[in-house]
């Protein structure tokens, strides 16, 4: 019995710092040029791997929770990569399948001067996941993560969501604005299953209007079907919502180094403290522990925290919690 199993993408990550060259200063209009048709020295080149899936079965399993990974990545030396980093771990691979058809997903990060981000993103074979592909009967959790996947591999958050409502299994869902601009009639299967909702304004906005008032939005986002709505803001207020009280929790002042993989921390960090038994602070307080650990470090997984560390940080520095 596994305590959590995630569903989503798996990438290689290749971070590329071009200083203050890649972007001007934006024009009295707001415009932004990039230096096209140039040729752009890298001031320094790092590997890791990425993805949603595999970024929140990493933190899972850090965590402290017995943790599955259920992904397609391709056949070449990067879904060995990949391979490599979950068993390292100790996120187990039996839902792993390998498409013979397509690339395993790659994202090219391109960090500038002031921590702005460019990432260039491959889906490869994160697009070719089928419902096939997995095993129902080894599908024994308490708690499924599902990541944002889609084109046709949409059908597998779909699908699984479905199962695991009818197995009395908990559902925690952190949609992209990819599928949230889908809106909440597509994704209402998976809403109507789901236990925990997160996502940021953006995409709050895109499943229930663009609607300015924080308690309102949360509110109405909650009514597409969750149980508990999580909504976050980057270095903004993060607000979370049970259908009784409203929590608002300010993040601490942190140097940003390298913001990417911040959001997955967080969902991971709150997911797993709801996994464990926590109350909404508790869990709102380790996904902040989580997001800022990993933004004062580069790469989405590097200072992922152990369960010992989360601790130590939530008492050092903990964030501001009240009840609007």
């Amino acid at each position: 019995m596994y305590d959590i199993i995630t569903v989503g993408s798996a990438t290689v990550d290749i971070f590329m710092d071009t200083g203050s060259k890649l972007f001007q200063k934006a024009d009295a209009k707001g415009h932004v040029r990039g230096p096209f048709g140039s040729k752009i020295l890298i001031e320094s080149l790092r590997m890791d791997t990425g993805g949603g899936g595999t970024n929140t079965a990493t933190a899972f399993s850090r965590l402290g929770l017995k943790t599955g990974y259920i992904g397609k990545i391709g056949t070449g030396e990067n879904s060995e990569r990949v391979l490599a980093w979950l068993k390292k771990e100790n996120v187990s691979t039996e839902f792993v399948s390998k498409s013979k058809s397509s690339r395993t997903g790659l994202s090219v990060i391109l960090d500038a001067k002031g921590r702005d981000r460019t990432i260039l993103a491959y889906k490869g074979s994160n697009d070719d996941l089928r419902w096939s592909d997995i095993n129902e009967s080894k599908l024994k959790t308490r708690w499924i993560y599902l990541c944002s996947l889609v084109g046709k591999s949409y059908d597998v958050l779909d699908k699984i969501s479905s199962y695991a409502k009818k197995k009395n299994i908990k559902v925690a869902f952190n949609p992209s604005s990819y599928l949230a601009k889908k809106g909440k009639r597509f994704l209402g299967n998976v809403l109507n299953n789901t236990d925990v909702l997160i996502c940021n304004r953006e995409e709050a906005q895109l499943l229930a209007g663009k609607e300015a008032d924080i308690k309102t939005l949360i509110k109405k986002v909650h009514e597409t079907g969750p149980k508990v709505v999580v909504i976050t803001g980057g270095k903004e207020v993060v607000y979370a919502y049970d259908s009784i009280r409203t929590y608002c929790l300010k993040p601490n002042h942190k140097r940003v180094v390298e913001a990417t993989g911040a959001g997955d921390a967080f969902a991971s960090g709150f997911v797993a403290g709801m996994a464990k038994g926590n109350n909404i602070e508790f869990c709102l307080q380790l996904g902040l522990a989580e997001a800022e650990s990993v933004i004062t470090h580069y790469g989405a997984k590097n200072r992922l925290l152990k369960w010992s560390e989360a601790l130590t940080m939530i008492k050092k520095q903990p964030g501001k919690i009240k009840c609007l």
